[in-house]
């Protein structure tokens, strides 16, 4: 069995494995903390209810494994149909407030419509929400980050274009030389490996433009910007 024959079955054996304990301590868990007649003192209720946090944190990473997993494999199947991108980014973008406390604002702008692409409208969504948060979660204070939509033709081919970007840098970004887009993020679980399969699987690529020399203090650019194009038709 060659490797990539064998890692959908790993993946699978994995989720398997992890779900059958996940699901047992979760339920003891919430057993505990919802019988009236248990007697947890205040304290340890507390301590309790975050473990029972934490453990349906671990069982949506499982969640998401076994996604990625469907994904690799094709088993899990696109739903396709009509959809605008630009009206779905338009959309999301009005309920995104990851970072706002920290003064960072997501705005959309560009072209409102005309971005018509045959695909699974609530996977692109899901995509593009897991993109926005991680652009955003990096600003370090007050900003608008802009999601310019537009349509262009990108290696004679007409396409849906979103550049992600700080107010004013969005051209910038485009004509800055391109480098892999980091989907291996921290504390976002694997929503950004998700959202990079669903780009590709609708024909698009998703890169980050060089905007500095700077790192994230492991050796690493960083990356404020994203772009994302997807063929009109496809």
């Amino acid at each position: 069995m060659s490797y990539d024959e064998s890692y959908p079955q790993l993946i699978s054996l994995a989720v398997h494995e992890f779900r059958t304990p996940l699901s047992v301590v979760g339920g003891y868990l919430r057993l505990v903390l919802r019988d009236p007649s248990s007697g947890v003192p205040e304290r340890q209720r507390k301590m309790l209810e975050e473990a029972e946090k934490s453990c349906a944190r671990l069982v949506a990473l499982v969640a998401e494994l076994s996604d990625v997993g469907k994904l690799d494999d094709g088993r899990n199947a696109f739903k396709r149909g009509p959809v605008d991108l630009f009206r779905l980014i338009t959309s999301l973008a009005e309920g995104v407030h990851e970072a706002e406390d920290r003064g960072v604002r997501l705005e959309v702008r560009g072209e409102s419509d005309g971005a018509s692409i045959e695909g699974d409208a609530e996977r692109l969504q899901h995509a593009f929400d897991a993109i926005f948060r991680a652009i955003l979660r990096e600003k370090p204070g007050p900003c608008t980050v802009v999601a310019a939509c537009e349509r262009r033709r990108v290696d004679g081919i007409s396409s849906a274009v979103v550049i992600v970007a700080d107010e004013g840098g969005v051209q910038t970004a485009y004509e800055a030389p391109p480098e892999p887009f980091d989907d291996k993020r921290g504390g976002l679980g694997l929503i950004l490996p998700i959202a990079t399969r669903v780009i590709h699987a609708h024909g698009g690529r998703m890169w980050s433009p060089r905007l500095s020399h700077s790192d994230d203090g492991l050796g690493r650019p960083r990356q404020g910007a994203a772009i994302v194009v997807i063929p009109l038709g496809s």
